[in-house]
């Protein structure tokens, strides 16, 4: 049932959260994945916290949601980025997919259903090439091709496929043909996922490989998504928001997790102190870690209320400055995670580095996740903002 406040849905994250905390760093170690959690997430309701209120759901602000997977990620951020792709394409939804379309797939979401992605693809290609293709026939769709990195496809009810829209004369797609997305449920005949994810951060995130062999797709399941992007939305600013979300997340988690690590340590014996707490080393380490978490949590709410208030009122001028405004909160979170991750060694000393804490899984985690999608084009599209107003460009990544 979706909580009915966005007071009550932030509850139900945090004790969600509590509850994902609990052994993350075993299930990371052994790559046990998260079974049980995933279909406590699915029971809590807040798979639905995006779904329009015409339509059963919250509908809660972007302040919101970005908080929720910042929950999640502090306690386990492989956990956190699994339900990434439900909502990013949850706005897809809205943006293109038909009152039927919608009324169909949020009432699946309201009844707890996860949406799980199969996206990205593997070379020789650039990333806005889909080789994976849709071909139309008399009785709807034929979906073929080959997806990699799709994060919590193992967990899904439904796997939404971006494909380019084929004529079926075996042209190559280029970054130019139109694409859709398809909604194919988990069971669907031609359907394959291998859960062979080995990456050394985000274990278990079930981020496996999907192949799709002739999968018969109704038409009634595929929505267009090129034309999300002729026109000024919040689409890739939201999927970078809650990106951001979940990095900073893993900054507030490493901070917390260094912070406990000082109580056992050892001070200096230069220091001339009797708990490593009182060595002025360590608390300045500390103080300039904290400033750098927190100016990264203020970015992404500012963020996030920019993000709001151009959904209110969304021209040309405001979903840019959204745009910006998620971008410098993504550089920020992307800084300060790797930081905290790193420096919480300095603040456990020695003991902090042995396998049985698995504390090196923030780091891995963090320089996992921070490739998504390179940091140093934000800073190129915020400083072309800056000095000459130039609008950065519309697609998933910004």
């Amino acid at each position: 049932m979706t909580p009915a406040s966005a007071h009550d849905a932030l509850a139900v994250a945090r004790d969600l959260a509590a509850g994902f905390a609990t052994d993350a760093a075993t299930r990371d170690a052994d790559r046990e994945l998260p079974h049980d959690q995933i279909k406590a997430l699915k029971e809590s309701g807040l798979l639905a916290l995006s779904v329009p209120r015409e339509y059963g759901g919250l509908d809660v602000s972007a302040t919101v949601l970005a908080e929720v997977f910042r929950l999640f990620a502090h306690a386990d951020p492989s956990l956190s980025q699994i339900p990434h792709s439900h909502f990013v394409f949850l706005e897809a939804l809205r943006l293109q997919g038909s009152p039927d379309q919608q009324r169909f797939f949020y009432q699946r979401v309201l009844d707890g259903a996860l949406f799980a992605n199969a996206q990205s693809e593997r070379g020789p290609h650039t990333v806005d090439v889909d080789a994976t293709t849709l071909v139309q026939g008399a009785d709807g769709y034929t979906l073929t091709g080959r997806k990699f990195y799709s994060t919590g496809a193992l967990f899904a009810d439904w796997v939404v496929v971006r494909a380019s829209l084929s004529d079926g004369s075996g042209a190559v797609p280029t970054n130019k043909t139109p694409k859709a997305v398809a909604f194919v449920p988990r069971d669907a005949a031609g359907l394959d996922i291998v859960d062979d994810w080995d990456g050394m951060g985000q274990r278990t995130t079930a981020s496996g490989t999907v192949t799709l062999d002739g999968v018969a797709v109704p038409a009634e399941h595929v929505v267009p998504f090129s034309p999300i992007f002729t026109v000024p939305t919040t689409y890739g600013a939201r999927a970078q928001l809650w990106h951001a979300a979940i990095d900073v997340g893993i900054a507030t988690g490493a901070l917390e997790a260094g912070v406990a690590q000082v109580a056992k340590a050892r001070p200096h014996f230069e220091a001339a102190v009797t708990a490593a707490v009182d060595d002025p080393t360590l608390i300045t380490v500390a103080g300039e870690l904290t400033v750098t978490v927190r100016g990264a949590q203020a970015l992404l709410a500012e963020a996030a209320r920019t993000l709001d208030a151009a959904t209110a009122d969304l021209t040309e001028d405001s979903a840019a400055e959204a745009s910006i405004a998620v971008a410098a909160a993504k550089v920020a979170a992307v800084r300060a995670c790797l930081e905290a991750s790193t420096s919480l060694f300095e603040l456990g000393g020695t003991r902090s580095a042995g396998a049985s804490a698995n504390l090196s899984r923030y780091w891995r985690d963090a320089r996992t996740h921070t490739l998504h999608d390179p940091t140093r084009w934000k800073v190129q599209h915020i400083g072309r903002y800056t000095l000459s107003g130039t609008r950065p460009p519309r697609h998933g990544q910004i």
